[in-house]
């Protein structure tokens, strides 16, 4: 028997079982994970519920400025997240906003260029923020194995430009190394995508009651613009902030 949940909320409540379990778990194992539960929990929900009031405003609305705007709000999220992996980085946030825009740009206007998606809040919207959300992780992670890879390979790079190698020449295998690991969880879910799990925006097109081929159609589109905004954006952000791990001087920072 399927259950609706629209217009109502007990079923919302219900599915907070789910996180009971998460925290007795937590408790049981002393993991010390209850509060970031908690946090993560109330968090998604508040902004979850804020996010579909203002998407039901802005669909009405019809409103290119809101579209834009919205997207604007997500890049620069996606920004404020990835940036915390490299505090340590001067300028890194808008290094990253640069580079999240730009891959936006270029998959977004591809899909609608060439008729791939129907240029309407409906559609725009919620693959920007799919395409955006995958380009974070992208340089979140390459921005976590850039600084391990540096750290760990300072004596090479400082013997290489001591060598009379450019910044960008002593830190290139470093560099490739970081940009490849960034991408690897991408390509290995497409590897995987229909044999071990069933992505979200398919599963809830079924749900909703789509067809399933349907639904899948729209998952490959979307599994293969993840894979050029992966690349996109890992490369980008790699062009863009690599001098930040040197000082004027062409010197590594200690």
């Amino acid at each position: 028997m399927t259950h609706t949940f629209t217009g109502s909320y007990i079923w919302l409540l219900f599915a907070y079982a789910f996180v009971f379990i998460a925290l007795l778990l937590s408790v049981w194992q002393k993991l010390g994970l209850e509060k970031d539960i908690l946090i993560g929990t109330i968090r998604s929900t508040v902004q979850l519920l804020a996010i579909g009031y203002v998407l039901h405003f802005v669909f009405a609305a019809d409103s290119v400025w809101f579209i834009l705007l919205i997207i604007l709000m997500m890049i620069l999220v996606a920004s404020w997240n990835a940036a915390s992996r490299a505090k340590q980085l001067p300028g890194i946030f808008w290094r990253i906003s640069l580079s999240l825009a730009i891959t936006e740009v270029i998959t977004m206007g591809l899909l609608v260029i060439l008729g791939l998606v129907s240029p309407t809040p409906q559609y725009i919207i919620p693959m920007s923020g799919m395409i955006i959300g995958s380009s974070m992780i992208v340089t979140s992670l390459f921005l976590t194995h850039m600084n391990r890879e540096v750290e760990a390979s300072r004596g090479e790079i400082e013997t290489l430009l001591c060598l009379g190698a450019t910044t960008r020449q002593a830190v290139h295998v470093v560099l490739k190394r970081a940009v490849k690991a960034s991408m690897i969880p991408t390509f290995d879910t497409m590897k995987t995508i229909g044999l071990v799990q069933l992505p979200g925006m398919m599963t809830g097109m079924i749900v909703a009651g789509a067809s399933p081929i349907e639904a899948v159609r729209y998952q490959i589109l979307i599994m293969l613009s993840f894979s050029s905004s992966a690349a996109i954006s890992a490369v980008l952000i790699s062009i863009l902030c690599y001098q930040l791990w040197f000082t004027r001087d062409s010197m590594l920072h200690s």
